[in-house]
């Protein structure tokens, strides 16, 4: 949950990237881009039309797709659905941008919306849909809601939550390589998304900042409880943390899963909050104290480690990279590595060989 009826993973889509192939607001398109560039067949941004994705994102894509200017000259590649990869401030498109949108709707694509905005909603949407043709609102809240009740804690399955010193450092990056490393292994393995990005990537998941704070366990709880079916190890994609100010997401998460280990996740040579330039990030034994104590909740819960670190070295040399992991290990004592330049083998076999219940 959600799932959307007609949607398919395998979809082929153009990316609406207007601004976001060189910023944070770009986050979603990216994430598809770096994790399923089999699926996009172009990339809409009016700056940079003509160009090199390659070059502008540092992604080490392994064929060229096309930049164009527009939704009309993205049709002649034959996507059968647009995916907005944008998050201006306050999840609003510009007007001049929503043209893009009603062309793909007239032009017979389907729409992928991560945006708070729901369009649906809107008749310059509604009014060129046929039948078949769908777009799906993401963040919605998902039915028939409960509060957590602490259920998850009798799956036999690991319950493997990413946990992070910011927000917008790699949590969902690092969970899906994990499950892309386990089940290469052999393990029965199953990413949990809890974001927009996620669930267009994987089709199904919970928009956890689409859920009101009451049930948010709940959601997790429910959705966790499903995703075990069948498997040894779900990774639940992290959100938030609890060092920053602006986030709620993080203890619905780890309550609801009733995490039996968790990845801390970290941006390299980050050393506060960004935005929040007041708030410093501890170090990290004392970050992982601070989760471990947290999920521990004094006796009340099972006791959780936090089993490795993940590593976000985006823009560093090699060699810098060798030294950041190096000295993150002597710190900690903890096994670390940059899961998405490196692959997750390394940390895997970590968790792997943890107990099945809270690194018991």
């Amino acid at each position: 949950m959600p799932k959307h009826p007609l949607y398919r993973p395998n979809d082929k889509l153009v990316l609406l990237m207007h601004d976001g192939l060189t910023s944070d607001r770009g986050k979603t398109g990216l994430v598809l881009l770096r994790f399923a560039p089999e699926r996009v067949v172009a990339v809409i941004d009016q700056k940079h039309p003509g160009g090199s994705l390659r070059e502008l994102t540092g992604i080490p894509l392994k064929r060229d797709i096309p930049i164009v200017k527009s939704t009309v000259d993205a049709l002649q590649y034959q996507p059968n659905t647009l995916a907005i990869g944008i998050a201006p401030g306050g999840g609003k498109l510009p007007e001049e941008w929503f043209v893009d949108i009603e062309d793909a709707v007239r032009g017979g694509l389907n729409v992928l919306n991560g945006l708070h905005v729901k369009l649906n909603e809107d008749t310059r949407v509604r009014q060129y849909l046929r039948d078949g043709q769908w777009v799906w609102d993401i963040r919605q809240e998902p039915p028939n809601l409960s509060v957590a009740n602490g259920a998850a804690r009798l799956l036999d399955c690991k319950r493997v939550l990413f946990v992070g010193t910011d927000m917008s450092i790699g949590k969902m990056s690092a969970a899906v390589m994990f499950d892309r490393a386990a089940a290469a292994a052999g393990i029965r393995s199953k990413f949990m998304a809890t974001g927009q990005t996620g669930i267009m990537l994987a089709g199904d998941g919970i928009p956890l900042d689409a859920v009101r704070i009451d049930f948010a366990g709940g959601a997790v709880q429910q959705e966790v409880i499903e995703c075990a079916q069948g498997n040894d190890v779900v990774w639940v994609e992290g959100q938030g943390s609890f060092l920053n100010p602006a986030s709620t997401a993080t203890l619905p998460l780890l309550r609801g899963s009733q995490a039996t280990h968790m990845v801390l996740v970290h941006k390299s040579n980050r050393t506060h909050i960004r935005f929040t330039e007041w708030a410093r990030i501890p170090a990290l034994p004392d970050v992982i104290h601070m989760y471990e104590t947290v999920a521990h909740a004094g006796g009340t819960f099972a006791p959780t480690k936090v089993a490795c670190i993940a590593l976000n070295t985006h823009g560093l040399s090699d060699a810098e990279v060798r030294y950041e992991i190096a000295k993150t290990e002597a710190e900690t004592g903890i096994p670390t590595d940059d899961v998405v330049r490196h692959g997750a083998e390394k940390l895997l076999d970590a968790i792997m060989r943890s107990g099945r219940n809270n690194g018991s």
